[in-house]
């Protein structure tokens, strides 16, 4: 393992490298850089279940971990087992490897607290800042109280502890910023975007259309937070004025089960199909084929503010999007996207129809997303972003020894 600029060890707690696609972006990048990276994950279900495996020099270490059922209390459960098997790895790594900086990745951001030891030992220390855990909290619960102030405190010590922070947009650096009372030369917005040599479209897959005219597609994770239901709504709506389409949704989740029953439930059983998760070469035959692509993510103070690595993903493939009118939204996207009055599923629904009607203004969006993609977001961008956020920990690290 090539470590001349140092050795990192990289925390994530909500998903299995190298399925992480951010993370694992990180880590090829740092170690193209010259840094030796160790990577601490849980166990992935049917993918990335070794407990220990070296990836393109990347050292990565695994831990079985029982996901959360969705209630507040099974979260907890879920973290604090996390929270002692990432700690127990450290302990136990540490113990023959001098880390010269600690990368920890919310959620939870709890989890930074395991870095503890070795920022006592000098190391640096990178705070991740993936989610707004607060307002993830009250999106999902819809209530405050004890939990609530307790994500708060935890999202605070995060930004104590971190000598740098590193953002996934300008809305996520401004909280850092001001509720966080970072500095801002100690604040870096690290995009999160597909490696745009292997995320291009690819010729269409008319088999997918299954018999239809047109293919609609969402990519993405399916929570209470996430829209989808937003989507089979607006789609629902749509099928009553035509049925010369067919539907694909990618992705898994907490409400996975409870999105197929309401397609169900919403008579769209024989137009809409759910595949789970998928390798990448599927992902880009799906979306290449897609006539549109569908972010539903409702507005809510999470939403409005959070980058949605599927506006991205669907940039780089050079499709045409439907979107929510929401800040960051706007912000990745641009004239990539038609979007619609928030959390209005008949204009969502109007949206989709009217793309559909329009190949020229699906040729123009999707050309113009691919175009943005390429010359302001891709991640060769974030990489540079990255490796600067590097140098300015280990010279924050190296005044407090």
């Amino acid at each position: 393992m090539s470590a001349s600029l140092g050795k990192a060890l990289i925390l994530v707690e909500n998903l299995s490298v190298p399925f992480d696609r951010r993370v694992w972006q990180e880590a090829r990048s740092l170690t193209a850089a010259g840094y030796g990276v160790t990577v601490i994950c849980p166990q992935g279900r049917g993918r990335d279940t070794e407990a220990h495996v070296v990836l393109d020099e990347i050292d990565v270490h695994r831990y079985p971990l029982h996901g959360a059922d969705g209630g507040a209390l099974s979260y907890a459960r879920e973290y604090a087992t996390a929270l002692s098997r990432t700690a127990s790895l450290i302990y136990r790594l540490g113990r023959s490897t001098a880390f010269d900086v600690v990368h920890a990745c919310n959620p939870p951001d709890a989890l930074i607290l395991t870095a503890l030891p070795l920022r006592r030992r000098g190391a640096a220390v990178v705070f991740d800042h993936h989610d707004l855990v607060p307002e993830l909290y009250v999106s999902r619960f819809e209530r405050r109280g004890p939990l609530h102030r307790a994500t708060l405190i935890a999202e605070r010590l995060a930004f104590l502890l971190a000598d740098v922070v590193v953002s996934t947009n300008e809305s996520y650096r401004r909280v850092a910023i001001e509720r966080g009372r970072k500095s801002p030369e100690d604040v870096f917005v690290v995009r999160s975007a597909p490696d745009p040599e292997r995320f291009r479209p690819i010729p269409a897959d008319d088999s997918l259309r299954r018999g239809q005219r047109y293919l609609i597609a969402y990519l993405g994770v399916m929570g209470p937070q996430d829209g989808v239901d937003h989507a089979l709504r607006a789609l629902a709506i749509l099928r009553r004025t035509r049925s010369d389409w067919h539907a694909i949704f990618v992705g898994e989740g907490d409400v996975f089960d409870q999105m197929k029953a309401l397609a169900v439930q919403l008579g769209l059983g024989g137009s809409v199909e759910f595949t789970g998760r998928v390798p990448d070469e599927e992902v880009i035959r799906i979306m290449s084929t897609a006539e549109v692509c569908l972010a539903p993510d409702p507005k809510n103070p999470l939403n409005d503010v959070s980058t949605m690595n599927k506006i991205v993903e669907y940039m780089a493939l050079g499709r045409p999007i439907v979107s929510y009118d929401l800040t960051e939204a706007r912000v990745s996207a641009g004239s990539a996207a038609l979007y619609a009055t928030p959390n209005d599923v008949e204009d969502f629904a109007r949206c989709i129809g009217d793309l559909l009607d329009s190949p020229t203004r699906r040729e123009e969006l999707g050309r113009g997303g691919r175009r943005r993609f390429e010359d302001e977001i891709s991640w060769r961008r974030s990489e540079e972003q990255l490796l600067a956020a590097y140098g300015r920990a280990l010279e924050l690290a190296r005044r407090r020894r």
